[in-house]
């Protein structure tokens, strides 16, 4: 925990840990231009007493200063938003009467369409990069006005923004920044850069129909990742955006009106409803091939539902005819003190090499050949396996469904040849935005579930478990996201009203946090988002649901919560 100073001077923490005193009454743009050598990439804000702020502040007071470059998430943040500022402002100048929408993340990038007369050509997107790299070279300031409430509805109304005046009722206080780089005026929920020409690294890709927003991340804030191709994924987020067309809504905005209006349980029976068909389609397509499928490998990031869906999933080829079994993997870790290292020589208990990957392929192989297996059980208390006689044996009615990080790795399951399994990706690809500018990023929703259910069900704050997050983004990094398109079939777990019932304990959590710990500006970041949402009782929420195995009273785990 940092320390507020209780002397005069503007002390900065330097990336090193090492304090310099500089002098006061200056902006934080002149003070980290004189700094700026000992960052490793550009500097784009600023935490003040651990209180994010844009560098036009002007400062005087006493204070701790850590300035934000681009390795920092937040400052990853910032350096996108305003991207996104710089964006629409160049569709603005070459088709004023065009719509730009924020679609969703892809290839490391942000998918978006531009909705004009003509539909979007490759040539339009080159325009489109040119001018934005014009914006950039003029290094124009990027204005910011603070207005009314009263006032920033009207600017929206002018510009047509009505997705963003549906959610002027829900902000926290009785004023909004808007920013500016041309004539447009613009508010994306956070803070820019001062100066376009700190945006330096990017590039468009056409992609029929929309184009890709492509960028560096904090890994190397000064390369563009290589482009891969993701159609399974890109396909998956298309099937929920026609799903946004049944619910009649795409936005936050649209939603917390059908809210208002008492239609809350209508719009979850119908999200649940098409949770439920997808994975009765999934089922089908396995029992077609029921021959051959022998193991069905459920694999996902943090918190993306996999046992609730490998529960329900079950069911479905129940009804099928089908009787799976369920193969935990945990059962099969190593022991303890054999578990493989990360590079701060902590155990890493989500390398692969966690598990006993021997003994595991061993007993698959076993058990789709109709043989018996003697199952272990891992003691997380001693850090040790032991057996009590679970022995089993496979009917031919019987495949393992089997869910894990590892489950689209190859080396898991190396002893079963690839057509004699199904591979099936699942996260919360969020495609709910706030408004048409502002997307709601599927790691957000990942992090609220978990500071949920980390609370209640394993006695873990949310300072905890926001501080475990990187490590836990790193392993997926590493895991999970190289290998998605090595799915047969992807899942989305993300419920759009899943906001709107899992504010009222997240919220409450959130606020616990102090000023002076790392956490607290991701906990304000996610507290300004939760406020966004018209709250949605959890009642009507069915027992079933992927919901339930982070909030409570889960039907498959009423014995273990």
């Amino acid at each position: 925990m940092i320390s507020k100073p209780s002397f005069g001077a503007v002390n900065v923490l330097l990336p090193g840990g090492e304090i310099t005193t500089v002098d006061g009454g200056r902006s934080l743009l002149k003070i980290s231009e004189e700094l700026g050598g000992f960052y490793p990439s550009p500097i784009v804000a600023a935490l003040v007493d651990n209180k994010l702020k844009e560098l036009n502040l002007f400062i005087e007071h006493s204070a701790i200063v850590q300035f934000i470059d681009l390795t920092i998430p937040e400052g990853a943040r910032i350096y996108r938003r305003s991207l996104t500022l710089l964006l629409i402002q160049a569709v603005h100048d070459l088709f004023p009467e065009a719509v730009v929408k924020v679609e969703h993340s892809l290839s490391k990038g942000l998918y978006c369409e531009v909705e004009k007369k003509l539909l979007l050509s490759e040539e339009d997107v080159a325009r489109i990069e040119e001018q934005m790299w014009q914006l950039v070279k003029w290094n124009l300031p990027i204005k910011k006005r603070q207005v009314t409430l009263a006032e920033a509805e009207q600017v929206f109304k002018r510009q047509k923004y009505d997705d963003k005046v549906y959610l002027i009722k829900y902000w926290l206080k009785d004023y909004l920044n808007l920013y500016s780089i041309g004539n447009l005026e613009n508010t994306l929920y956070g803070y820019h850069v001062p100066r376009t020409g700190l945006l330096q690294k990017f590039e468009l890709k056409y992609y029929q129909p929309g184009l890709i927003l492509r960028f560096p991340n904090e890994e190397d804030p000064f390369t563009i990742p290589p482009f891969m191709e993701q159609p399974k994924l890109f396909e998956v987020f298309r099937e929920t955006k026609q799903w946004g067309a049944i619910l009649g809504f795409d936005t936050v905005g649209a939603m917390n009106n059908l809210m208002e209006k008492g239609l809350g349980p209508e719009v979850v029976r119908i999200v649940e409803a098409l949770h439920e068909k997808k994975i009765a389609q999934i089922a089908d397509i396995i029992s077609e091939q029921r021959e051959e499928i022998r193991v069905i490998l459920v694999a996902g990031p943090s918190s993306s539902g996999k046992t609730t869906f490998a529960q329900r999933l079950r069911t479905q080829l129940m009804v099928n005819g089908m009787n799976p079994y369920h193969l935990s993997i945990d059962d099969y870790f190593v022991d303890r003190d054999q578990t493989p290292l990360d590079e701060s020589n902590n155990p890493d208990f989500e390398h692969i090499e966690a598990i006993d990957l021997p003994l595991f392929n061993k007993h698959l192989l076993s058990l789709i050949q109709g043989e018996e297996a003697d199952i272990p059980t891992f003691n997380f208390a001693t850090g040790k396996r032991k057996y009590h006689g679970k022995k089993i044996r496979l009917e031919e009615n019987q495949p393992l469904i089997i869910e894990g990080i590892h489950g689209l790795n190859e080396e898991l399951t190396h002893s079963i040849h690839r057509n004699r399994k199904f591979k099936i990706y699942i996260s919360a690809l969020t495609t709910l935005n706030i408004d048409r500018h502002t997307r709601i990023q599927t790691t957000d929703t990942r992090l609220l579930r978990r500071i949920v259910r980390d609370a209640q069900f394993r006695g873990t704050s949310a300072l905890e478990t926001i501080k475990r997050w990187p490590s836990v983004r790193r392993g997926e990094e590493k895991n999970i996201f190289q290998l998605q398109e090595e799915a047969d079939i992807m899942f989305n777990s993300a419920l759009v009203y899943e906001p709107a019932v899992i504010k009222a304990y997240a919220e409450s959590l959130l606020k616990k946090i102090d000023q002076f710990e790392p956490a607290y500006v991701d906990a304000k970041r996610l507290l300004a988002f939760l406020s966004s949402f018209h709250p949605l009782a959890e009642h009507d929420v069915p027992s079933n649901s992927i919901l339930r195995e982070f909030t409570g009273e889960s039907c498959f785990f009423l014995n273990k919560m």
